[in-house]
This record gives C-alpha cells, structure tokens and sequence, in this order.
C-alpha cells in the first residue's frame, strides 16, 4: 500500500485515498477531506496511485475532437496543479463525568491460540478514557540495565484507544520494566491543569506466553493484557490522598500516646505533723515528681495547683490547724495562682507570710477557720 492509494474498509463502510502511512496505520483521507486512522489490515486496495496518474495524463495527453470529428487545434498550456482541500479538524465531543484521567496500556497477541509459537507478536494499545489529550512516551528496559528503549511516543485524542507499537517475541526480553511519562491537555477551551505523570512498572513479560493471562476488557473485545496506569487522576503505584479527618485523629491519638509514655511518676506522700505543728508542704516541682521530662511550663504548674488542693482540702475540718505551702520566690507565678485559689476556692481562711527564719523567702502560711 502507498500513499495516494484508494482503498476501502474490510469491516465497516467507507473508504478513501492514503492520504499518509504510519507504522501499521493508514490515515485514509475520506470524500469530506477527513483522515481517519485505520490499520493496515483493516484496508484492501481498490485502485493504485499509478494506475490513477497514468489514466489521467491519458487524458490530458489524448487529442480532443472538433464538432465534426476533425482534430482540434493542440493548446501548450499547462495544466493547472489542484490545490488540495484545507484538512478539517474533527470536533472533540467530551462525555460528561470523564475530566479525571484514566489510561490503560494493554497488549493483544496476533493469534491467542500460538502464544508459545515465534512468530506470534503484539499489538501495543494506548487508551485514553477521558476528556484531555495526552502526549506520552512509552520507553522499556531489562533488569539490570539503566539504558532505556523508547518504544513509542505521540499525542492521543480524548475518549479513544490507539496502536501504538508492534512488539515481537525478540524484543520481549528487553521489557522487565515500563515507563510512561505524559502530560495532559485541552485544546481551545479552559481545563483544569493535571500534574505530568512519570510512572515506571514492572512487566512480567512470562504473562505474553500464557493464555489465562489474557483477559476481557472493557476497552476491547478480544482478552488483552492490561496495565492501568492512571485510574482517577492517581498514577499507577502512587499512594491517596490521606483522609483529613482521619489524620488529624491519628494526630491525636499519638500525642494522647506520648503524653502517657512522657507522663510523670508522681510522689503521692501526704505531709504529716505532729498534735499543735503545722502541715508544711513543698511544691517545688522537683518534690512532687521524679522527672519534668516532657513536661510544659503549664502542666507543672498545674501539678502543683493539684498538690495543694489535695492538702486543703484533706484539711478543711481541722479548725485552727496551721498550713505551710513552700512555693519558692521565683517570679511569683505559683504564689500568685495559690492566691486565686484562696480567695475564690477556700475563702474564709486566715493567709499570711510563714515565718522567714523557719522557711525562708517564698512560703505562705494558711490557718484553717
């Protein structure tokens, strides 16, 4: 078959002239100026481009007749070159619901029932289940290697399938790994952009050689070998998107987690005295814990608000007795939040600086009333 052939279809209606060849497709150029891809075994020849020139410059050639039957004076002008239709660009119909991209690359043996004969090849299928061109390339390599074959490249219409390559028997060794890079597109409409995928797999290509590995598809209706590289927008061997709410209660969990691995072991000794002597407590962090490790500004202070609590409250019923908190100078952040509690949660109860010579700076006297 050569360019400028007409040839009709084997298996659907319709037919053309060759307008060019491309591996094992035919663009046939029908009578409304479209090329439709067809393969090449899809096409029989009705008349050869030869055959036509040599018919029309017959014609041209051949001496016209006058009226009566004499010859007709011999012009030399030249005959002028048609100027061929402009190309029609075909509309792109996009089908509603298909903006996320899905791409499959599948393998169609020649003759499922000689898989194991040589001569057997395959037939490399590119679908593009949306509404985006895609421009790809398609390159492979053996293990071991880090040198890449391309095995096919080019630019893929919306919602339709594609041959992309021939593969035979030999090259099949060569093909322990795939890698897809493509890019996604509209054209004259705004879209929304997708992010260029670069997918490398792994082909187990002993799969070619057994028939049960073939299997129906909903893109063909012979059973193929399918390699789904992009399914809703996720490339092959990407992990999803993490759900948000889900996150955030693992979040929490692990930090509910650290807390109890870092919580304090805290000294639940009571202080004790003697009939007429004061209850003296210390509230020194380092007194009422083993270690401040993990531990915020806030939650020792929090554990020192808890100590002192657990004593005035152990002690509201015994009126006259005295109690010493040891809270230490510092910048009076303890004493100031030992104040709050006593004017809002004991009030009633008589409060005073304990004795300097006995405690030091930073120790409050309570006096239970």
């Amino acid at each position: 078959m050569n360019i400028g052939d007409t040839v009709r279809f084997l298996n659907s209606t319709g037919g053309g002239r060759v307008a060019r060849l491309d591996g094992r497709l035919a663009y046939v150029e029908d009578e409304d100026g479209f090329e439709v891809p067809v393969l090449l075994t899809e096409c029989v020849v009705v008349a050869r481009a030869s055959d036509e020139m040599m018919a029309a410059t017959a014609d041209i050639a051949a001496p016209k007749k006058g009226s009566k039957g004499t010859p007709a004076t011999q012009q030399t002008s030249q005959t002028p070159t048609p100027v061929p239709a402009p190309r029609k660009e075909i509309p792109i119909e996009e089908i509603e619901g298909a903006d996320k991209l899905n791409v499959v690359l599948a393998f169609a043996a020649s003759d499922l029932k000689r898989l194991s004969d040589q001569s057997t090849t395959y037939d490399a299928f590119i679908v593009n289940d949306s509404n985006y061109y895609l421009a790809y390339t398609i390159a492979s390599r053996a293990n071991g290697t880090n040198d890449w074959t391309l095995l096919a490249q080019g630019e893929i219409e919306p919602n339709i399938q594609e041959f992309v390559a021939e593969v035979t028997r030999e090259m099949l060794p060569d093909m322990d790994r795939i890698s897809i890079q493509y890019t996604a597109f509209k054209r004259s409409k705004a879209y929304g952009i997708k992010a260029p995928g670069n997918i490398e797999m792994r082909l187990d290509t002993t799969k070619f050689f057994k028939l049960h590995c073939f299997r129906p598809s909903d893109y063909f209706d012979e059973p193929v070998i399918e390699l789904a590289l992009v399914t809703d927008d996720s490339p092959a061997g990407s992990q999803p998107a993490p759900d948000p709410t889900l996150l955030r209660q693992s979040l929490m969990e692990k930090k509910r987690i650290d807390r109890r691995a870092t919580r304090p072991v805290i000294k639940r000794s009571q202080p004790k005295a003697g009939p007429g002597e004061p209850v003296v407590t210390d509230l020194h962090i380092t007194e009422l814990v083993d270690s401040t490790r993990g531990l915020t500004n806030a939650d020792m202070l929090n554990l020192q608000i808890d100590r002192f609590r657990e004593v005035m409250d152990a002690n509201l019923k015994a009126h006259g007795r005295k109690l010493i908190f040891i809270h230490g100078k510092g910048e009076g952040v303890l004493r100031s939040a030992i104040m709050k509690e006593l004017n809002h949660r004991y009030k009633g109860h008589d409060v005073q600086d304990a004795s300097f010579r006995e405690y030091g700076f930073g120790a409050t006297q309570v006096t239970i009333r």
